[in-house]
């Protein structure tokens, strides 16, 4: 973040994803090169997908209220439930000078409520208007994630959702940091979380052409291989606490890492594909160390967006190219574990950022077994490789051309 505003810091990380339900599990899966996808159940006639990652061993009311379940969408469970892990692992609810008003959140996804909106539609044309729950509207719009989290912990700060597809979570985090920078809270929790893996979303991401055709699902994720052939839909949440540095140092918080800048940049190109020079990403990418104050060279780990798409891998490939020239740094997809999980994407993914720098491990990009000799990087096939990070940056690119890049720093 630009020295004339205030520091910004991690203080507290949550996750549910197909590789683990917690910080812990999920990042252990992630640096063992451990696949979250799986063969999937599809209600769809002849549909050629069958593989996807959702959530293993989870049942909500274990986290929320029997009835609460009920009465929310699947996506805003996921994000609730992720966004109290990052609360209760940050410690700031302990914290006898916590000021609320001064307390905010950040939480969008790229859908939404899809699996509330299919059911209700259905119920609608199948019995009664009546049969409408009365919850459907709340229930599944994009900003409840931060008006339930504001709710159930007296948070009066900013509350807010970002929506912009696959690039949500860097959104909502980047500019939840800025909220703080700028000075308008001490304390915003940000993230993103998705449930996009039901019959009308598979059916249109498939009409899209985005999806693998890939059976097996130990193989079916792998950016920048030469036979990826799109990429695999998954579910997930992941969220951030993040506080003003000196309000972290006050209550002697755990600090995970600073962020030091944040990108964004639009293709200005076209609905879903993005330009075949990457003049979109790598603006995002030059943004973000412009706004960290660093050179290239000062970076030490890409967790790239890689979804594993024809033109999205290679277009990615040749905006770090331009913009890392001769010192492009190591580079993974966890994609390749995790599969897409759309809006929670950049938030999964910058808490993977974060672990590298703290654990000083690079994760694998599994299944690149025969890479494509356009995408000529060192992408850390298969296997996890151990090296110092001082600095990670953290890229997430959407639908409509919409981009993000956060930069995170050791502290």
């Amino acid at each position: 973040m630009n020295q004339l505003h205030k520091r910004v810091v991690v203080t507290g990380l949550g996750i549910l994803s197909p590789i683990g339900n917690t910080v812990q599990d999920a990042w252990s899966s992630c640096i063992n090169g451990e696949s979250g996808i799986t063969t999937v159940d599809i209600d769809l006639k002849k549909c050629p997908i069958s593989v996807g990652g959702r959530l293993k061993d989870f049942n909500p009311e274990q986290y929320l209220d029997p009835k609460e379940v009920r009465r929310i969408d699947p996506f805003i469970q996921y994000g609730v439930i992720a966004a109290n892990q990052s609360i209760n692992d940050s410690g700031i609810l302990e914290f006898t000078g916590l000021d609320h008003s001064r307390v905010g959140v950040n939480f969008g996804a790229g859908i939404g409520g899809i699996d509330t909106i299919e059911k209700n539609k259905i119920l609608l044309e199948l019995k009664s208007f009546k049969k409408v729950s009365p919850f459907f509207v709340p229930g599944s719009i994009i900003n409840m994630i931060s008006g339930l989290v504001s709710i159930k912990h007296g948070f009066m700060g900013p509350n807010i959702s970002a929506v912009t597809a696959c690039s949500t979570g860097n959104h909502c985090i980047g500019n939840a940091a800025r909220f703080i920078s700028y000075g308008d809270a001490d304390v915003m929790i940000a993230g993103g979380a998705e449930m996009a893996s039901t019959p009308l979303s598979i059916a249109g991401f498939l009409a899209a052409r985005a999806l693998t055709k890939n059976q097996d699902p130990k193989t079916a994720s792998r950016p920048w291989d030469l036979n990826r052939d799109g990429f695999v839909l998954s579910d997930g949440a992941g969220s951030l606490v993040l506080e003003e540095y000196d309000h972290a140092k006050k209550r002697n918080a755990n600090i995970y890492a600073e962020i030091i800048g944040f990108g964004m940049s639009s293709d200005a190109y076209h609905m879903t594909a993005p330009p075949e020079d990457g003049r979109g990403a790598e603006l995002c990418m030059l943004n973000a160390l412009d706004d960290a104050k660093i050179n290239s060279e000062d970076v030490n780990y890409i967790n790239a967006h890689g979804t594993s798409t024809l033109l999205g891998d290679l277009a990615e490939t040749i905006a770090l190219k331009k913009v890392f020239s001769s010192s492009v740094p190591s580079i993974s997809s966890t994609k390749s574990m995790t599969g897409h999980t759309l809006g929670a994407a950049g938030a999964i993914e910058s808490i993977f950022s974060i672990k590298s720098i703290n654990d000083g491990i690079i994760p694998p990009t599994i299944n690149l077994l025969m890479p494509d000799p356009k995408c000529n990087l060192d992408y850390t096939p298969i296997n996890a490789v151990e090296k110092n990070v001082s600095i990670a940056i953290n890229n997430s690119f959407g639908f409509g051309g919409t981009n993000s890049t956060l930069v995170f720093q050791k502290i």
